[in-house]
C-alpha cells in the first residue's frame, strides 16, 4: 500500500473518479499511470501520477515522476488504432469488408486462403493467430518478412467456423491490408488521417523526438486479491486458461509466442518500428480523445458545453466497429470473447461501461474504449504490467467510478 500524489483535473461531478484513480495506487499495486475521460465531446477527467520509469530489483533507481506529457506503450490497445485506420478505408470505399483479402493482397492466397474475406481478418476468424516458424525480432522491425509469413501460413482451423484472438498477427494482417488498399503504411496513415487532424499524441511507430517522453513497462506479479472482484467478475484465470499459457505446444502459447525471443517493448528500436498489434504509444488523454472522436458528441447532448468533436465514423462504420461479428468461445484466450470489426465488445472478460461499448484492452492493464450510448471516450494507460490480457481490477475500478458519476 502506498500514497502517491495525483495530478490533473476533474470536472464537477467527476471527483469520485479521482478517488478511484488514487485507490489504484493505494490498494491495487499501481506504479505509474494516467487516466482521461471525454464526455459528450469535452474532456472531463485528466489525471496522472506515480513513477514513469520504475526500476524493480535490489537497487531501484530514483523515481521519475509521471507528468502531463508522459506517453506509454499501449500493448494490444494498439489494435484499436489499427482497426480504426482499416475501417476509415472501408468508410471511404477503399476497403470492402466482404471482398476476399487476396483481392488486395495476392500473396495471401497461399495455403487455401484465397476466399477468406477481409472481415474475418478483422474479427479474428481467419485461423491465423500463430506461425509455424516464429519470427525473429529483426523480422518484426523490417515488416516485409512478417507479412510474408502470415501470407504463407496455413490456418489453424477452417476460417469462418470459429474465432480466436490473434495477439501479434492481427497487426500484420490488418496493417498490410491498409497498405495494399491505400499505399501508405499503417503508421503513416494513422498519423496523417487520424492523429494529426485530432491533435493526438498517439503513434504506431514512435517519432524520434517523442522518445524521451515514453515511460518504462515493468512486469508485476498478480495482485493478492479475492478470486472474484467486487463486481462479481473473476480476477484470476481458471486452471484450463493457465494450463494453455504454460503449454508451449498449445495454440495459446504459440500465438503469444509468434516472435522469438519475446519482444521487449521498452527497446527503442521496437518502439520506433510499426508494430500495429502491440507497439503503439500514446497518452491517456489522446487515447480518450481518439475514442471520443470515433463516435463524436452524442446527439442527445447537443446543448452540452465544450468542444464539439465531429464523429470520425459514420453510422455504417460505427455499426461494423461495435458489432457483433463473433461471440462465444475463443480458441486462443480459452474464454468467451466478443468482437466487432477489429474491436473487443463489452463482455464478461472485457468489461467496459455498457453493452454498447467497443474498444481494446492491452495485456497488462491499459484500456481504451468508446461508448456511444453514454457519449464517452475512455483512456487508461499504465506501466505496471499485471498478468492478464483483457483488463484487471484497476481498469474495472475506474469504469465503476465513471458509471457512478454518469448515473448521478
Amino acid at each position: 500500500m502506498s500514497t502517491v500524489e495525483i495530478w490533473g483535473e476533474t470536472a464537477d461531478g467527476f471527483e469520485p473518479v479521482r478517488e478511484a484513480f488514487a485507490r489504484n495506487f493505494r490498494d491495487h499495486g499501481e506504479l505509474g499511470a494516467a487516466f482521461a475521460l471525454y464526455a459528450d465531446g469535452r474532456k472531463v477527467v485528466d489525471l496522472w501520477g506515480g513513477d514513469a520509469r520504475p526500476e524493480v530489483g535490489a537497487r531501484p533507481a530514483p523515481a521519475v515522476p509521471w507528468t502531463a506529457d508522459t506517453a506509454q506503450v499501449l500493448r494490444s490497445v494498439t489494435k484499436g488504432l489499427t482497426a480504426a485506420a482499416a475501417l476509415l478505408l472501408f468508410q471511404r470505399g477503399l476497403l470492402d469488408l466482404d471482398a476476399p483479402a487476396s483481392s488486395y493482397w495476392p500473396e495471401f492466397k497461399a495455403a487455401g486462403k484465397e476466399r477468406i474475406p477481409v472481415r474475418w481478418l478483422l474479427s479474428h476468424q481467419a485461423g491465423l493467430p500463430a506461425l509455424d516458424t516464429p519470427l525473429r525480432i529483426e523480422d518484426l522491425i523490417a515488416w516485409e518478412p512478417a507479412v510474408a509469413a502470415v501470407a504463407a501460413q496455413a490456418p489453424a482451423w477452417e476460417p469462418g467456423t470459429a474465432h480466436g484472438y490473434h495477439p501479434y498477427t492481427f497487426g500484420w494482417l490488418a496493417g498490410e491490408l491498409v497498405r495494399r488498399a491505400d499505399g501508405r503504411s499503417i503508421g503513416h496513415l494513422f498519423a496523417e488521417e487520424i492523429a494529426r487532424p485530432l491533435g493526438l499524441d498517439l503513434w504506431i511507430g514512435l517519432p524520434a523526438g517523442a522518445a524521451p517522453r515514453v515511460g518504462r513497462l515493468v512486469d508485476l506479479p498478480a495482485p493478492e486479491a479475492a478470486q472474484v472482484g467486487p463486481n462479481g467478475l473473476r480476477i484470476r484465470p481458471k486452471q484450463n486458461v493457465r494450463d494453455a499459457y504454460r503449454d508451449p505446444a498449445s495454440l495459446t502459447a504459440r500465438a503469444f509466442g509468434a516472435v522469438r525471443p519475446p519482444v521487449d517493448l521498452n527497446d527503442p528500436a521496437i518502439q520506433a518500428a510499426e508494430v500495429p498489434g502491440a507497439g503503439g504509444i500514446g497518452t491517456a488523454r489522446s487515447l480518450a480523445r481518439f475514442y471520443a472522436a470515433l463516435i463524436g458528441a452524442a446527439d442527445r447532448h447537443a446543448g452540452a458545453p465544450g468542444e464539439r468533436l465531429p464523429a470520425l465514423f459514420d453510422a455504417a462504420t460505427l455499426a461494423e466497429a461495435a458489432g457483433p461479428s463473433v461471440d462465444g468461445p475463443d480458441r486462443v484466450l480459452i474464454v468467451n470473447t466478443s468482437f466487432g470489426q477489429g474491436f473487443f465488445r463489452h463482455g464478461g472478460t472485457s468489461p467496459m461501461s455498457s453493452p454498447a461499448a467497443f474498444g481494446h484492452p492491452g495485456r497488462g492493464g491499459s484500456l481504451g474504449f468508446a461508448d456511444p450510448s453514454l457519449g464517452i471516450g475512455f483512456g487508461y494507460v499504465t506501466n505496471g504490467m499485471q498478468p492478464g490480457v483483457t483488463g484487471d481490477i484497476r481498469s474495472r475500478t475506474l469504469i465503476g467510478a465513471v458509471r457512478a458519476c454518469l448515473a448521478g
